[in-house]
């Protein structure tokens, strides 16, 4: 007998993020990004969605798919601990693990039911890569998912990094007006590694069909130009 199982996307997730830099590092931390996840034909039909509107929040179960390792590692150095410390895989939410699975908890927008692409769910919140797979979508109970006196870990005991944004208007305008307060929470985020601190090093971040320039001292990110990719 077999021991595999075959799991196969029934959609995928179109965001902003082009790359992993600057994706925040957990859903809902930017609730102004919205994105759209369009289903496989198959899985499209308005039937498959029949009262997902009552729910105001959705799992989403995903793939890694850049994160595929044929090797597995017990251990991770997880962000929040500054990239030098080491805990076990199933103490945290790395992407490196046996089975390069994701769960992520988006607030449901809108439903829409299309002619060329079915119904398609509009998502707000999301930290996923543009085009992630999807494996499967489920409602968020509130009754049995939010547990008020539940413990965080380490995650607790090490403060989150964030950041003061200075977003000259100039640079502003030349962002769609319809992205900006969703590109204004990432950057807030602080997308840095948690382990470099160097206020003369100018950073990257693709986000939508922009190319983002940064720099962050003491706790003010300062956006220095801005680059559209079309």
């Amino acid at each position: 007998m077999s021991n595999s199982l075959i799991v196969k996307p029934i959609a995928h997730i179109r965001t902003d993020f082009k790359e992993k830099f600057g994706i925040p590092r957990q859903s809902g931390r930017a609730p102004s990004l919205l994105a759209k996840i369009v289903f496989e034909p198959e899985y499209a039909g308005a039937e498959a969605f029949r009262e997902i509107e009552g729910f105001s929040h959705l799992w989403l179960i995903f793939d890694f798919s850049l994160a595929h390792k044929t090797e597995f590692s017990p251990t991770v150095r997880p962000p929040r601990l500054g990239g030098d410390k080491r805990v076990g895989v199933f103490a945290s939410r790395s992407p490196f693990r046996p089975n390069p699975i994701g769960l992520s908890c988006v607030k449901l927008v809108s439903v829409e039911h299309t002619k060329t692409q079915g119904t398609v769910l509009i998502v707000s919140g999301a930290d996923l890569l543009d085009n992630t797979p999807i494996l499967d979508v489920k409602p968020y109970l509130p009754y049995a998912d939010c547990i008020a006196n539940a413990s965080g870990g380490y995650t607790e005991s090490h403060e989150k990094r964030s950041a003061k944004v200075v977003f000259p208007d100039e640079l502003l305008a030349k962002i769609a007006e319809e992205k900006r307060a969703g590109l204004c929470e990432c950057l807030a985020e602080d997308p840095r590694p948690s382990y470099q601190d160097d206020p003369a090093r100018i950073y990257g971040m693709r986000f939508a069909d922009y190319e983002i320039k940064f720099k962050v001292d003491e706790g003010v990110l300062t956006v220095v130009s801005v680059q559209s990719l079309c």
